[in-house]
């Protein structure tokens, strides 16, 4: 078997897989495939040197029927193993706290089981095979499968695979029984193996230094333990940080000039195909480019064109230089410059990953599942050019947590003291139905059991989901005290696995899609904020969803359309910690807190599918528009398919806003297209607690009292303005008249008339929101982000936070105006818009 014949299902199961190179070859870690791989592993099974294994006796149905049980069973995973493409070891691994080990095992949040069989040998001997593969799995574990300690249970007789463990720094706790064997129960934790791992490239370095590249003699050198197979970033090539530079600088220099703090100079005419060649000179580097201008002063640069000069001779393209160089015109503090170079430096690492795993190319994406589309996203966020932040995550978590990496993911559940926490709960829902409904009932006894066994009652405690990272880095260091009181009990990992969302804290189930998403506090710095969740904020977000989708279920025109949103229907907040006891309140105080959010699967009927609206906006490797291959795929006239999704996602954001003065944050990763055919047949919107808000003083109930922010009839119209026509459809525009699929004028037209079909058949609604007026006020992301990186604005006071650079030509006035003039302007502006682009 080859590595070919395995292409595409590492593909479709774990992207490229998981590739690493060792001493011994090329090796790759794939996910088994029961139907495709039971006769080459019962081979192995069958063969005396795997009579630990104690499978041999088990023919081809009976291992495959073996391995279909472990792919549906959210505790255990398979997985096969090739050296230089062909297929050479197995793996499986598990949750010791619900496979095998329950009963002699505590087991601790972020332990993972694993088993590993090399293939018996066959032909030639391979020097150093398995201790490589070991090596290579132990990584495999930690980097890949997010463990915080791998275990294993050897049977005590197997002295091979004993010395093997040892290699790789496994401890033995103790000897257990288990069916079949006396094992030796050991344990590797994270913090040894990178402590090996380093030590053994930093032997590997001193060798390498002597002449000849080695040092010691043959025996001194088989001693030694064998060098744990850890990959050093192996996205981090040239070639993929060319190709992520040369993206990061054309989109800086893009979204930049977009809010005039930059204003590149023509060189000639613009052809008649709208290209142009400019010129920006910053005082130490001079960039030239090919760009096309469109309405809303987007600028589309050819990322191709794009080179930069020094003293005359080219060189490099750098992101982070050209900010430094840009500083004063950017308006970057000297205290945050550097954090915002960091933030640079992960969006470029973030690029670089993807650049070297290839990714689906959009006609692929435009056909694939929910998940699939939502790993397989390039860019963070169409606006903001520090869109990768995630300060904090280091190797291990960024290929463990995030959304490109398309890992599974097993959230860690605390027991929170009922009486130092906070649940709301939305209509419809109790405490138990909440836990029963996404824990299940033999998982909430088991927790309970647990609680139990160190002498708590269960009737005191509430269920708290945590990200892993946050368990790790956080609750258990700066919530210590809490933990050893045991205010905050870790009672395991849950068994459902779940996928990061584009909004690195949000998880989707991936066991039961059914189940609710669930959005975790997580401290990392990541696009301008600090990413906690507030228990004091969230204690309302319940009956602000509630409200919100009964004003939508009940509007004719929003049912029409079926829209709907998703709610956010149980909020879970730790409130007892000292930090809730300052005078100052702090991000100490959002620490330890989720939600839970509704599953749009359930909604779904017949050939419907999803995809995050985020993907309208994404190319791939090869400039590809995902857009355009829907369009494609779809078969039907391009303005029909444009005018399906404005219909689906336009005109009813218009609608709430008009009809009930309530505005979303509907940007791409905001709203979830539901497809039929590859056309937009109707969208859900999600993230509503934190983002909605209501523009004007009509009453509302007292607990949805926090969202109003009245505002006069010009600022009610940026709701669109900045937010539908600046944040999502200028970069649609741009897309789809770039790749020769609707011109730009055409696109602009068909907003129009969705705008005006609205108004004719609604002729009672707010006319003094006029989203046909000549111009509105530019409000700028990246001007936010630029002022202070560590939070873009007060979320307690959103308005007063926005900065603005002047007006912009509004692309559906009633008489068209030709692109305005890029020219830096200042700051002063008009009042700012409502709401904040805050993600989640």
């Amino acid at each position: 078997m080859s590595i070919t014949d395995l292409d595409t299902t590492a593909r479709a199961h774990d992207g490229w897989g998981y590739r690493i190179d060792s001493p011994a070859g090329t090796l790759e870690i794939v996910r088994l495939d029961a139907a495709r791989d039971a006769e080459l592993v019962q081979g192995w099974l069958a063969d005396p040197h795997s009579a630990f294994w104690q499978m041999g006796d088990l023919d081809i149905d009976e291992v495959r029927d073996y391995f279909t049980g472990v792919a549906a069973d959210p505790a255990q995973d398979a997985w096969l193993g090739l050296r230089d493409g062909e297929a050479s070891f197995l793996v499986e691994t598990y949750d010791p706290a619900r496979v095998l080990l329950t009963d002699v095992h505590e087991s601790a949040p972020g332990d993972l089981g694993m088993h590993l069989l090399v293939a018996p040998p066959r032909g030639a001997h391979v020097p150093g095979l398995t201790s490589a593969v070991m090596a290579a799995v132990v990584a495999f574990c930690f980097e890949h499968r997010g463990a915080a300690r791998v275990v294993v249970e050897p049977d005590v007789r197997n002295d091979a695979i004993a010395r093997k463990n040892a290699e790789v720094g496994f401890a033995v706790l103790r000897e257990v029984d288990l069916p079949g064997k006396r094992a030796a129960l050991s344990v590797l934790d994270r913090a040894t193996w990178a402590r090996l791992a380093a030590e053994a490239f930093a032997r590997r370095d001193e060798a390498s230094a002597l002449p000849g590249g080695a040092s010691g003699s043959r025996d001194e050198a088989s001693a030694r333990p064998a060098e744990p197979a850890l990959p050093i970033a192996p996205h981090l090539t040239p070639a993929a940080m060319a190709a992520a530079q040369q993206h990061l600088v054309a989109k800086a220099i893009a979204e930049f000039t977009h809010e005039r703090l930059l204003a590149p100079t023509a060189e000639g005419e613009t052809g008649p195909d709208g290209l142009g060649r400019y010129r920006l000179d910053t005082g130490v580097s001079i960039y030239r480019f090919t760009a096309r201008r469109h309405a809303l002063e987007h600028w589309a640069i050819e990322e191709p064109t794009l080179e930069r000069l020094v003293a005359g001779r080219p060189a490099p393209l750098d992101a982070q230089e050209l900010v430094i160089e840009l500083q004063s015109a950017l308006g970057i503090p000297d205290a945050l410059l550097s954090t915002y170079l960091e933030e640079l430096a992960s969006t470029l690492a973030s690029a670089a990953f993807k650049s070297a795993r290839g990714g689906l190319p959009a006609a692929e994406l435009a056909a694939a599942d929910f998940q699939a589309i939502e790993a397989g996203m390039t860019e963070g966020h169409p606006g903001f050019v520090a869109n990768n932040g995630r300060i904090g995550f280091g190797l291990d978590e960024f290929a463990a947590f995030a959304p490109e990496s398309g890992a599974d993911v097993h959230l860690v559940w605390l027991a929170a003291r009922r009486d130092a926490s906070h649940l709301a709960l939305g209509a419809g829902l109790t405490e138990a139905s909440l836990y029963d409904t996404e824990l299940g009932s033999e998982v909430v006894a088991a927790f309970s059991q647990r609680l139990r066994g160190l002498g708590l009652d269960p009737a005191e405690y509430r269920w708290l989901p945590v990200h892993p990272w946050q368990w790790q880095h956080r609750i258990a260091v700066t919530f210590a005290p809490e933990v050893a009181r045991r205010d905050l009990v870790p009672v395991g990992v849950g068994r459902d696995a779940y996928r990061a969302q584009q909004s690195i804290r949000t998880f989707f189930n991936t066991t039961r899609p059914d189940r609710s998403y669930v959005k975790t506090a997580l401290a990392i710095q990541n696009m301008g904020f600090l990413r906690g969740l507030s228990p004091a904020y969230m204690r309302h977000t319940p009956a602000i969803n509630d409200w919100v989708a009964d004003l939508v279920s009940a509007d004719a025109t929003l049912r029409a359309a079926r829209f709907e949103v998703l709610r956010e229907h149980a909020s879970i907040g730790y409130t007892g910690d000292a930090y809730h006891r300052t005078t100052a309140p702090s991000a100490h105080r959002k620490m330890v807190a989720a939600l839970w959010r509704e599953s749009p699967i359930p909604r779904l009927a017949g050939r419907e599918r999803l995809a995050t609206m985020a993907s309208l906006l994404h190319r791939d490797a090869s400039g590809a528009s995902v857009a355009t291959a829907l369009v494609r795929a779809s078969g039907v006239p391009t303005a029909e398919w444009l005018r399906a999704y404005l219909d689906a996602y336009l005109r009813p954001v218009v609608h709430t806003l008009l009809a009930h003065d309530l505005a979303f944050m509907p940007h791409g990763e905001n709203v979830i297209l539901v497809l039929d055919e590859h056309v937009v047949s109707r969208v859900f919107m999600k993230d509503i607690g934190e983002e909605v808000a209501v523009l004007t003083d009509r009453a509302l109930p007292a607990e949805v009292e926090r969202v109003r922010q009245p505002v006069d009839a010009s600022e009610r119209a940026l709701a669109i303005f900045t937010d539908v026509f600046d944040g999502v459809l200028r970069h649609l525009a741009a897309i789809l008249d770039g790749d020769g699929t609707l011109p730009e004028a055409a696109f602009w037209q068909l907003v129009a008339e969705c705008i005006d079909r609205h108004a004719t058949e609604h002729p009672g609604l707010d006319s003094t929101v006029d989203l046909r007026a000549d111009r509105f006020a530019h409000s700028c992301l990246n001007r936010l982000q630029l002022r202070n990186t560590l939070q873009m604005v007060d979320l307690a006071n959103q308005s007063s936070s926005l900065l603005y650079a002047g007006t912009m030509a509004n692309p559906i006035a009633r008489v068209p105006a030709p692109h305005a003039p890029t020219a830096r302007a200042s700051t002063s502006t008009p009042t700012p818009t409502p709401t904040p682009q805050a993600g989640g």
